[in-house]
């Protein structure tokens, strides 16, 4: 085999990249990020203030690889989920107690797990950062890869690993098609701070409109995730902020009082993406480079942690060739099934909940009753939110997930 610069190159150091990184840490394995923005730039559109909702498979994780107390800090528990349908009767009440574990999910900003990610990247011995660069070509030969670089610089590795979002420029320069779909709805996102304390709990409300998400936060406050009819979204984003708070409280309801203050609002298109044979010689797309979802259930950056858990533990013990066909085809058959059943139940979801059909409307609050008084339906719906429904990795060290 042609020697390389690097057994990996992971292009994208976004939260995705970043923490498939620093899940190879301990392992004998030579690691390149290319990243297209300095690691403390403002401008780093992973690392914002949006809120991120962590299962508690998604927490196990980050244990596991050591990160967890980098994040504790600056984490808010989910302590129960109310799930609700806007007009109809039916509620399900989702509860760490339950469940028996300290939260159903932890809530943290893009911007705090940045800085963790960054830090522990930065003492990391077997990385090289290359970093702001971005890619410009991608060759690939029987035994290694090759991407060049806007410097004009040429990095060979046994595999490249495309972690750089949605909008991938690996997945163009590979041609690869993709399935997709434009749910015709735009995500209105701000904090919310309200009259009563949150007391750990989220809120998933749907309306006809699309669902209404409530995530507990520091000081009272709760990250909104407002779905609302694409082309709407700009009158409810100029509106003052008591009307603002007014037509949200329509909708939301009074389950956290009076709404009082809303804090800078954005918004983003919500569609549907599958890229199609993610996996190709010396190459493999994971995260949101090969499925992003509707924010509805919050599972988007979970289903891309179990992608890294996954793809690091089919590479952690692996001493010769990192981008052996045969290894990638392992990893796929595992991820394959966990990723159609979120994007197929994501799908869903969306479908049956965002309508005003009076039929459906019934049929939707009996089933959330349901749902609520039948203990093994309740906890199968618990599991699913904490990402506890397939198959755990190890991360190459011996230790369950």
């Amino acid at each position: 085999m042609s020697k390389t610069d690097f057994d990996i190159i992971i292009v994208g150091g976004g939260m995705v990249g970043a923490s498939l990184a620093c899940a190879l840490k301990n392992t004998p394995l030579r690691i390149a990020i290319i990243e297209a923005f300095e690691p403390d730039s403002l401008k780093q559109p992973s690392y914002d203030d949006r809120a991120i909702a962590l299962s508690y498979g998604s927490q196990r994780i980050f244990e596991t690889m050591g990160l967890w107390p980098q994040f504790k800090d600056f984490t808010t528990a989910i302590t129960d989920i109310h799930i609700s349908d806007r007009g109809h009767f039916g509620v399900t009440r989702l509860s760490a107690n339950d469940e028996k574990v300290p939260a159903l999910g932890q809530v943290i900003t893009a911007r705090a797990m940045g800085n963790a990610l960054n830090h522990a990247l930065s003492q990391q011995d077997n990385l090289a950062l290359f970093c702001p660069a971005m890619v410009q070509s991608l060759n690939q030969f029987d035994d290694y890869a090759e991407i060049k670089i806007d410097n004009g610089q040429k990095l060979s590795a046994q595999l490249i690993i495309a972690a750089d979002g949605a909008q991938s420029t690996l997945r163009h320069l590979l041609g690869l098609g993709a399935l997709e779909h434009d749910y015709q709805q735009t995500a209105v996102t701000t904090n919310i701070t309200s009259e009563r304390a949150h007391n750990g709990r989220a809120f998933e409300r749907f309306t006809d409109t699309g669902p209404i998400a409530f995530l507990p936060m520091s000081d009272n406050r709760c990250s909104l995730v407002w779905t609302v009819k694409k082309g709407d979204e700009s009158a409810i984003l100029e509106l003052a902020d008591d009307d603002f708070l007014a037509q949200l409280q329509d909708r939301f309801g009074y389950r956290l009082g009076k709404l009082i203050k809303v804090g800078q609002r954005n918004s983003y298109p919500l569609k549907l993406m599958q890229a199609d044979q993610p996996i190709q010689p010396r190459v493999i797309l994971i995260g949101n480079a090969a499925h992003s979802l509707h924010p509805i259930a919050g599972q988007g950056f979970n289903l891309g942690l179990r992608d890294v858990a996954a793809l690091a533990d089919v590479l952690a013990d692996k001493t010769t060739d990192c981008g052996d066909s045969r290894l990638l085809h392992d990893y796929a058959q595992w991820r394959q099934n966990d990723q159609d059943k979120v994007i197929g139940s994501t799908s869903t979801l969306v479908s049956l909940f965002s309508n005003n059909n009076p039929l459906l409307g019934h049929f939707r609050g009996a089933g959330l009753s349901l749902i609520d008084i039948i203990p093994p339906a309740k906890h199968w719906l618990a599991k699913q939110s904490m990402g506890l429904n397939s198959k755990q990795p190890r991360l190459g060290r011996g230790v369950s997930i």
